[in-house]
């Protein structure tokens, strides 16, 4: 499915759907994550001195660690500079986190470079205006069920749950069925 066309939404079964987002799942070797609206439900906590707490779904760091065992790529690029955020990458084994950056693009495209990487072979996940450039670029975008309507357009697939709660452990287990899909028995 383009996205000219619309979007596929992630059913239960976990079976990647849509005309040819199957078979780019299964090629693809990195995914780049938004943290604020994708790995948390967008929502700000400032605790009594200032600093900012972030929630996070135990499921979707189960998942981001299935999909590097599996071999993918794991990287993080985030308009805002957080130290939650560095120490759950740090417990998840993300290496590749890009924090206070103000074009995604830019950095999704230098990362590339880093990785000997195209951008068909890259996956993203976003969840408003801002993700929306490197959502276009990707070979495969997804956004969260609670994305702003920009992302949902952007997107080759959208998640049945929004984020913070799950979605990316559904991007996971979506690519991950790609990838056995096309291994050889």
């Amino acid at each position: 499915m383009t996205r000219a066309s619309g979007t596929t939404a992630l059913r239960a079964s976990l079976t990647p759907r849509g005309r040819g987002s199957a078979r780019k799942a299964a090629q693809i070797r990195l995914l780049v994550l938004d943290v604020d609206g994708v790995l948390t439900d967008g929502r700000l906590h400032f605790g009594p001195r200032g600093e900012a707490l972030k929630v996070f779904h135990v499921r979707d760091g189960a998942g981001l660690k299935q999909l590097a065992a599996a071999g993918v790529i794991v990287a993080v690029i985030s308009g805002r500079r957080s130290l939650m955020t560095s120490r759950r990458c740090r417990e998840l084994g993300i290496r590749h986190v890009l924090q206070g950056v103000s074009d995604k693009l830019a950095a999704f495209r230098s990362l590339c470079t880093r990785l000997e990487l195209t951008a068909p072979a890259c996956a993203c996940i976003g969840d408003d205006t801002p993700d929306v450039p490197l959502m276009r670029e990707a070979g495969l975008a997804f956004a969260v069920a609670d994305a702003h309507q920009d992302a949902r357009r952007a997107a080759h697939v959208v998640t049945a749950l929004p984020g913070g709660q799950g979605a990316v452990r559904e991007v996971c287990d979506y690519l991950l069925a790609a990838r056995r899909a096309v291994q050889p028995a």
